[in-house]
């Protein structure tokens, strides 16, 4: 009884925590928080101080005097900076969680399934010392998996290609447990430095990730038989410092992501080859899931249907796979202990 009475005052929380955002959900409510996993710290005589947190930092990216940092503490899916990590999770955890309440709640966060044990360390770290009681770590392709509604306990295969701001995770699924899986370091974060580059090497003008990452989500990967598409953007002249107004096709974006989404598709066949017959045999009717802000990009899932010869299907709100996953298992205790990651 004692432990139903504590279960109702809790507030276990479910946490993806992106490369690009970080979702909570709270059990009993749903989804909570979606914001840009970002941090803005100024810097005086005493050190570093969190000035804002998420969307409000966010607004700051590229736009901040010296003394002032808008900082992304997570790069490819893991810490960069422990400290500034710790101090966004404190502040998310005080936004949805019940201050009044005395229980600290048990908290579940997504990590790449590439994840070392040092990385490991820091992200328990970090909740633990942004509040929790209990922390436990589930990989995000498991989770995306959950939260996608395949069928994971199941003895069949089911693949799943999630892929986020800063990695892309891919998992071949089957009894709980992850069967075969590849974490490369490719999401929408590279996507947008690639265009930035492109349009640097092309046409000598500096453009932000802002405009790359809109350039990306309008044009995606055209097919060759769509009709050109045009976009304007704005950006600064290389040679003249000048801010200037150029006019863009959609082909030319597929020619610079081209590349990188070759990588991508590498990566999923790899995973396919590496996949026992039987489980393989499974993935030829089921084919392939793909969840993340990545699922999103235009033609991809032609593409990758076109290259493996298998039915590619989008999750239903793919960008809250991972964090809906998660929540689920808060609320089966014999599924915790079967897809977290041992302490």
């Amino acid at each position: 009884m004692l432990n139903y009475i504590l279960g109702l005052f809790s507030n276990d929380l479910a946490i993806d925590l992106g490369t690009a955002s970080t979702l909570i959900y709270v059990k009993g409510k749903g989804i909570v928080c979606n914001e840009p996993s970002v941090v803005a710290v100024k810097k005086d005589g005493k050190g570093k101080r969190v000035l804002a947190v998420g969307k409000e930092a966010k607004a700051m990216l590229g736009r901040t005097p010296g003394n002032i940092a808008a900082i992304r503490p997570l790069k490819e899916g893991v810490i960069a900076d422990f400290e500034v990590t710790e101090e966004m999770l404190k502040y998310f955890i005080a936004k949805v969680h019940n201050r009044r309440l005395l229980v600290r709640p048990r908290i579940i966060i997504g990590v790449p399934s590439g994840i070392t044990q040092v990385e490991k360390r820091a992200v328990r770290e970090s909740a633990y010392s942004a509040g929790a009681a209990e922390v436990y770590l589930i990989e995000e392709p498991m989770a995306a998996a959950i939260g996608a509604g395949l069928p994971i306990t199941e003895p069949s295969g089911n693949m799943i290609v999630d892929i986020g701001g800063g990695t892309s995770e891919i998992a071949v699924i089957s009894l709980a447990g992850i069967v075969q899986a590849k974490s490369v370091r490719i999401g929408g974060d590279k996507l947008d430095e690639v265009i930035v580059q492109y349009i640097k090497r092309k046409y000598n003008l500096a453009i932000g990730t802002g405009v790359a990452e809109v350039i990306k989500m309008t044009m995606g990967l055209p097919m060759p038989e769509e009709r050109n598409q045009k976009l304007e953007i704005k950006g600064s002249n290389l040679i003249t410092g000048i801010p200037t107004t150029l006019e863009i096709e959609s082909g030319e974006i597929r020619e610079a992501l081209n590349e990188t989404i070759n990588a991508l598709i590498e990566a999923v066949k790899h995973v396919l080859e590496i996949t026992p017959p039987e489980l393989a045999a499974d993935l030829v009717d089921k084919g392939i899931v793909l969840a993340g802000g990545g699922a999103l990009l235009k033609n991809l899932d032609i593409i990758l249907r076109e290259e493996t010869q298998l039915p590619v299907t989008i999750a239903d709100d793919p960008l809250t796979c991972v964090v809906k996953g998660a929540g689920k298992v808060l609320d089966e205790m014999r599924l915790l202990r079967e897809v977290t990651i041992p302490n």
